[in-house]
């Protein structure tokens, strides 16, 4: 008897004891080169709207100082995912989608004559060695769901193969097949109908996620395809923005104002959802942007999608995506903890992408992994109103930009500490050695001011910081180019030839194979073009002007236009046509066939209107 009591006894206790907390669920919504500047959270535009995004930022903290580790998308992304700086995992460039599988990043021996720094080439895969944020929450009992860009790799790289159950679309291109259906691609695994919007039909599918997975804990990344090219939007939001838009403004492109007003309807849908469905004051949410917005235009802007200026600016933030100024990594930054992050409020605390996954990880409970490190510092403290948990930030990118790009950029990494920022642009100094430039983002938000001159002892404390960060992370540091021509930066030359300036004009000289001379990186026009130039020689033989349309195209000849200089040692004026209408990334210009000296005043790319592409004037600039 006396134990039937004790047994009866006992099991009251259990029914009385409090079950035990479930998880919160996360909703991580990942927006692409969406600017700082681009949402109405900063009191920065007048031109988008973000009602959706304001909705969710009264529901949590807003935070100032957010950072990608990286100036562009595929670094950023692995940073989330696995808690570590880009220089650590190898992965510096938007490389997730090329065709080579490359685990490693490496640096190139030479590199071009105009390049003062050797740069780095990017691995291409995120690793399945690196235990993800997917994989610890999906050892902890969440269901795991990935919707939209990827970007670290197709299969075995992707979100199937990192710890997610599901992945929408199952895509590993940089951008979206295309915004508008039918989609592009067949292999753009998203049912849509005609006419559809690729995050409205993308919000769906997450929503059916949320719905299957309402009575367990789960992770669903929202990682946007919006804002990235290829540009594209529903006609009537255009026309909209296109009423709206003030011609005297940096933010006034319409097509841009449509992607931003349909990325924040798709927020909408999800905040909606977990409101019916009442799941709001258990959800984590978090609102980022993987690096800075496009502030530049190309020709094909215009082309793919009829825009006529910029997507955005990231004023008054300096420069943007692709940069190490505030305006390609400063990012939109919103964190929502149910019951723990007071409605509405703002935080100056300094945050990195690195740091979600060890945040995440301590809001839910979750223990990592007993061997796992990260870079990134849980960011707990400050989401409480407790402090910051870090002062010091980096941020490293070792490359320069992309043939024929619009932006020129170079290899660097920067460090924070405070309101000091220390950009240092590997060997881009006269005498190829470091160049640094330092800024009090406090008193200049738009880092406008170098006080590098002025603070050297700044920039040796800061300098210090970095090349500890460059160590601890194991990054590769670009050394110095040994081909790099400072007499003639544009042109590479060849083995056998030698060049020098004088009396206003660049003298070729060889001692055996015909000379040779080749440029890159040349802007994007259309031909058929003309090349311009004034020569004296005293050499040999027909002179040819080759073209190719990009770096990986050798030279040929059947892509050649073949002159006949007058080797009189007198001044001679040519205007030489090449029959080839597309872009053109390089020229090679032969002046001859045979030794002796060629002078040339100036050179002179035209397009097919006559308009000047690029000229180098000899005699101007020396």
């Amino acid at each position: 008897m006396n134990r039937i009591l004790l047994l009866l006894l006992l099991l009251g206790v259990r029914s009385f004891a409090a079950p035990p907390t479930p998880k919160p669920n996360i909703v991580f919504i990942l927006a692409d080169d969406l600017g700082w500047s681009d949402t109405t959270l900063y009191g920065t535009t007048k031109f988008f709207e973000t009602p959706n995004i304001e909705r969710l930022a009264s529901r949590g903290m807003k935070f100032t100082n957010a950072y990608a580790a990286n100036p562009v998308c595929s670094p950023t992304r692995s940073s989330i995912m696995t808690g570590l700086y880009p220089g650590r995992l190898g992965i510096t460039a938007p490389s997730g989608h090329v065709p080579e599988e490359k685990l490693e990043a490496s640096l190139i021996a030479r590199g071009g004559p105009s390049q003062k720094s050797l740069q780095a080439v990017s691995a291409t895969r995120l690793k399945l060695e690196y235990f993800t944020l997917a994989e610890a929450l999906k050892g902890a009992g969440y269901a795991t769901g990935h919707f939209g860009k990827w970007h670290l790799g197709p299969e075995p790289f992707d979100p199937l193969h990192q710890g997610f159950d599901v992945d929408v679309p199952h895509w590993s291109g940089p951008g979206p097949s295309s915004y508008i259906a039918p989609w592009k691609s067949p292999k753009f695994n998203l049912p849509a109908k005609p006419g559809e919007q690729v995050e409205d039909r993308m919000s769906q599918e997450a929503i059916k996620f949320i719905h299957a997975h309402k009575d367990e804990p789960f992770y669903l990344n929202y990682w946007a395809f919006s804002v990235h090219s290829p540009w594209g939007a529903k006609p009537e939001l255009i026309e909209k923005y296109h009423r709206k838009a003030d011609p005297h403004s940096a933010q006034r492109n319409p097509v841009y104002g449509a992607m931003v007003q349909s990325l924040d309807e798709a927020v909408g849908r999800l905040l909606d959802t977990l409101d019916e469905l009442k799941l709001s004051d258990h959800t984590i949410i978090v609102f980022f942007s993987d690096n800075g917005g496009v502030n530049w235009f190309e020709p094909q802007m215009k082309e793919q999608a009829g825009m006529d200026a910029p997507p955005t600016t990231n004023a008054p933030l300096r420069a943007g995506k692709g940069t190490l100024y505030e305006g390609g990594t400063r990012e939109p930054c919103v964190v929502v903890w149910p019951g723990k992050t007071k409605p509405a409020a703002q935080n100056d605390a300094m945050l990195s992408s690195v740091d979600f996954y060890p945040t995440l990880l301590e809001i839910t409970g979750v223990a990592p992994k007993a061997d796992l490190k990260f870079d990134g510092v849980s960011q707990v403290p400050a989401l409480l109103g407790a402090g910051a948990p870090r002062d010091t930030l980096f941020c490293y990118y070792p490359h320069y930009s992309p043939p024929g790009h619009v932006v020129h950029t170079m290899p660097g990494v920067w460090g924070r500490r405070g309101d000091w920022k220390l950009i240092r642009y590997f060997h881009d100094a006269d005498d190829q050695s470091d160049r640094f430039e330092l800024y009090n983002l406090r008193d200049d938000l738009g880092e406008t001011k170098n006080l590098a001159a002025q603070f050297p002892e700044k920039v040796k404390e800061l300098n210090a910081l970095i090349d500890a960060h460059l160590a601890a992370t194991h990054a590769l540091i670009p050394g110095r180019n040994p081909a790099y021509n400072a007499l003639v930066p544009d042109w590479a030359v060849s083995k056998e030839t030698a060049v020098t300036v004088r009396d206003g004009a660049l003298a070729i000289t060889s001692t055996g194979s015909p000379p040779s001379l080749s440029t890159r990186d040349l802007p994007h026009a259309r031909g058929p073009y003309t090349v311009e130039f004034r020569l004296k020689s005293n050499g040999k033989g027909n002179g040819r002007i080759f073209w190719a349309a990009n770096p990986k195209e050798p030279f040929f000849r059947d892509r050649t236009a073949t002159f006949t200089p007058q080797h009189d040692n007198e001044w001679h004026d040519f205007a030489i046509q090449l029959p080839v209408e597309t872009p053109v990334e390089m020229l090679r210009f032969d002046p001859g066939a045979g030794p002796g000296e060629f002078q040339v005043e100036y050179l002179r790319l035209k397009d097919r209107d006559g308009t000047v592409v690029k000229e180098w004037n000899f005699s101007k600039d020396h």
